[in-house]
């Protein structure tokens, strides 16, 4: 009896061991970006949007989102955090271009009371020449920052001119995959191209 309830203990301990180790090796491989992020993401980060681009046109994230893609939300009228931010990514992703390696710029802006289609499209376009700028109506604006978790919120206007609280981070976006990471503010362009170029040669 005693042995009986030993091989069958023993039985379950190796089915045990197989499951987890299947599991675990499952799991690992399953994440072929494993090795490429440096950031833990919990929940769904991402998902689709309806926004106006820079001709006035209502596009979709399948219609921007055609190759990796790397995402901002801010506003032209910020006086340093969005043109600092922009301007680095731009430069990661010259860097990439020269690495051979095309990665889409995507600024969203979360003021569209000011930033019309005109204005996003100019500021876009002063940042880098491939760079998309969209804007859209409030809700449109709303439901694009609730898919990527971005926190956004106008202070009381002065004289006519207001500023907006925002989050800062930029998104890798993959076609095939969605959202795959986010980067910080104090990311290098170089780090940042370094990082992007893993993901792809992944992907």
């Amino acid at each position: 009896m005693k042995r009986t309830m030993a091989l069958g203990a023993a039985a379950v301990a190796v089915v045990f061991l197989g499951a987890t180790f299947w599991l675990t090796t499952r799991s690992t491989g399953a994440d072929r970006f494993a090795q490429c992020r440096s950031s833990t993401v919990a929940g769904d980060i991402g998902g689709p949007f309806e926004l106006v681009n820079a001709d006035g046109e209502t596009v979709t994230d399948q219609d921007v989102i055609t190759e990796p893609a790397l995402i901002y939300f801010g506003y032209t009228f910020c006086p340093d955090v969005c043109p600092l931010d922009v301007d680095r990514n731009a430069q990661a992703v010259e860097i990439l271009e020269e690495r051979g390696t095309t990665v889409t710029p995507v600024f969203i802006s979360i003021d569209p009371a000011r930033d019309t289609p005109e204005v996003v499209g100019d500021f876009a376009e002063a940042m880098h020449p491939r760079m998309i700028g969209l804007t859209g109506s409030e809700s449109q604006v709303k439901q694009a920052s609730q898919a990527y978790r971005t926190y956004y919120k106008a202070h009381p206007p002065q004289d006519g001119e207001y500023l907006v609280d925002h989050s800062t981070f930029s998104y890798l976006v993959m076609p095939e995959d969605g959202f795959v990471d986010y980067f910080r503010r104090e990311v290098t362009p170089e780090e940042m191209a370094d990082k992007l170029q893993c993901f792809i040669d992944n992907a």
